[in-house]
C-alpha cells in the first residue's frame, strides 16, 4: 500500500481544492485515489451513501447568495416528497436571476427572484423556506402528491415522520398568497387544484392519501385527527373520524407493528374507544392499493348502520 500524507483533521471529511491548498495539501495527495470525489472540486474521505452525506460534500461548492431550492430543499426540511431518494439524484441550487446557475456533475442549477424565497439555515446549510421548496418541485407532483406535502406544510405535530422540527407555522392563506405571488411557474395549476384539499393537522402522509381515496369513493369527508373525550380527559385522537356516526378509522403502518409498545397502546385504545360506543376501522397499505373497493363498502356499511 502506498503512504499517504495524512490530512489535518481541520479538513473534515469533506473539504474543497481550495480548502486543501490553504491546509498545505499538495493537488498530487488531494488527487489520490484515497479520496472521493462527489463533486468537482470537492474530495471526500469516504464515498457519501445518504442524501445527508451528498450534501454535506454539495455545500462545500455553495457560494454567496446559492441556496438548496427544490427537491434538495424539500429533503432537508423532512417534507415528504414521493420520490425515493437516489445517489444519482443531483442537488438543487438556487442563484438570484443576475447570477449564473452552477453546472456540474451531480448539480442542477436554477435561478430565482431573491424575494419569492426566503433563506433559513438547517444547521450551516442555506436553503430557501418551506414554501418556497415546495413550490419550486411543483412541476413534477401529481394532485395527491400536492395535497401530501400541502398538509405537511399546515401540521403543527412534532410527530409528523421525519418533518423537521423548529420549522416556520405556516397558515393556507399564506401558502395562496405565495403561489399568487409567484405568478406563472411549472406546477402552479396542479398546486392550485391541491389547496382546497389541503388540511390542517395531518399527521402523515397516509393520512392524507387515505382522506383523499375515501372522498374520491364517494364518501363523506372525514375529519382530520378528531380528539375524543371523555369529560376533559383526551382518550384518543383519531386519525380520521365521522364524529357524527361514531365511526373511527385508524391507519396502521407498520410501526404499530413492530414496535411492542405502540401495539399495547393501540390495542388499549381500542378498547377505551369501543367502550364508548365507536366503531374503529384499521386500515393498512394493502387497502389503500388492492383492497380499496371492500375497505370504502365495509365504511358505507358502517355508516348505514350507524344511521339507521
Amino acid at each position: 500500500m502506498h503512504h499517504r500524507i495524512p490530512l489535518p483533521p481541520s479538513l473534515g471529511t469533506a473539504f474543497t481544492l481550495r480548502e486543501a491548498a490553504a491546509a498545505g495539501i499538495g493537488r498530487a495527495r488531494s488527487d489520490a485515489r484515497d479520496l472521493h470525489r462527489p463533486f468537482c472540486g470537492v474530495r471526500a474521505s469516504s464515498s457519501p451513501e445518504s442524501f445527508a452525506d451528498l450534501v454535506a460534500c454539495g455545500a462545500r461548492r455553495l457560494k454567496p447568495r446559492q441556496r438548496f431550492v427544490g427537491v434538495t430543499a424539500a429533503r432537508l426540511w423532512g417534507l415528504p416528497h414521493p420520490r425515493r431518494w437516489d445517489p444519482t439524484e443531483p442537488l438543487e441550487i438556487v442563484v438570484p436571476p443576475d447570477a449564473t446557475p452552477p453546472k456540474s456533475r451531480g448539480i442542477r442549477g436554477r435561478r430565482l427572484i431573491e424575494d419569492r424565497a426566503r433563506t433559513w439555515r438547517i444547521g450551516s446549510l442555506p436553503v430557501v423556506d418551506p414554501v418556497a421548496a415546495v413550490l419550486s418541485c411543483a412541476e413534477d407532483l401529481d394532485l395527491m402528491q400536492a395535497v401530501v406535502l400541502l398538509d405537511a406544510l399546515l401540521t403543527r405535530a412534532d410527530d409528523y415522520p421525519g418533518l423537521l422540527t423548529g420549522r416556520p407555522v405556516i397558515s393556507c392563506d399564506e401558502i395562496d398568497d405565495r403561489v399568487r405571488r409567484w405568478a406563472r411557474f411549472p406546477g402552479r395549476s396542479t398546486m392550485l387544484s391541491a389547496l382546497p384539499l389541503a388540511r390542517v393537522g395531518v399527521e402523515s402522509p397516509k393520512e392524507t392519501e387515505s382522506r383523499l381515496l375515501l372522498v374520491g369513493a364517494g364518501l363523506p369527508e372525514p375529519v382530520v385527527q378528531h380528539e375524543v373525550r371523555d369529560g376533559r380527559r383526551l382518550v384518543a385522537r383519531v386519525d380520521l373520524a365521522y364524529p357524527q356516526w361514531k365511526i373511527a378509522i385508524e391507519y396502521e403502518g407498520d410501526g404499530h407493528r413492530t414496535d411492542v409498545m405502540q401495539w399495547r397502546r393501540d390495542i388499549r385504545r381500542q378498547r377505551d374507544l369501543e367502550d364508548r360506543g365507536w366503531l374503529v376501522i384499521r386500515i393498512t397499505q394493502l387497502d389503500l392499493t388492492e383492497g380499496l373497493g371492500a375497505l370504502v363498502a365495509r365504511i358505507r356499511r358502517a355508516i348505514a348502520l350507524r344511521q339507521a
